[in-house]
């Protein structure tokens, strides 16, 4: 005997039904323990109300030498001392692994996290948090670097931070990446 595949709906409204039984209901649910509706229009289930930071940046220097600058820990340092952030950090080390899933701790430990993807002077990928994060909240970093004459075009693309951090966090790449990196690139 085959059954037909039921979809996620029926999924969730048998899954719903089950919790009915036992007597469960709650706010995710209605009163006779159906799934109430999703909290965004349309049918897709994805929301389209997430925050995301792209920024773009030209620094006088060759890919090479930004991708060293932005993956060795000696060199990130030197940036990190240059910034906004770096004048209180003292002697706090910057550590930076060089390898796919290696750690990174930045800022004093302010900014931790690992590499996803290293392609040599070319691209980063990183999940990526700040240290007063709740527990197990990431978010995506991507830096892409292509060259643009005799310098090198970055494209930042960061993006499933908490909520209302975009601002904050979009002013602190400026302040504690591109400007001291330009400055220490020269």
């Amino acid at each position: 005997m085959t059954s037909a595949p039921f979809n996620r709906r029926d999924f969730s409204l048998r899954f719903a039904a089950f919790f009915s039984v036992l007597g469960v209901a709650g706010p995710a649910f209605g009163r006779r323990g159906l799934p109430r509706a999703a909290p965004f229009a349309g049918t897709d289930e994805v929301s389209h109300t997430e925050e995301a930071i792209r920024q773009e940046v030209i620094f006088k220097a060759s890919r090479s030498r930004v991708y060293e600058a932005l993956t060795d820990a000696k060199q990130f340092h030197k940036v990190v001392l240059l910034s906004a952030a770096g004048m209180s950090l003292g002697s706090v080390p910057t550590e930076i692994s060089r390898e796919t899933g290696g750690a990174f701790s930045l800022f004093g430990g302010h900014i931790l996290g690992r590499h996803i993807e290293l392609v040599a002077n070319e691209r980063i990928v990183q999940a990526w948090r700040v240290a007063n994060w709740g527990p197990g909240i990431y978010s995506i970093v991507k830096f892409e670097l292509t060259a643009q004459g005799l310098g090198t075009k970055l494209v930042l693309d960061h993006a499933g931070f908490p909520s209302g951090q975009g601002q904050h966090l979009a002013e602190g790449w400026k302040a504690n990446y591109w400007e001291p990196l330009a400055k220490y690139l020269v």
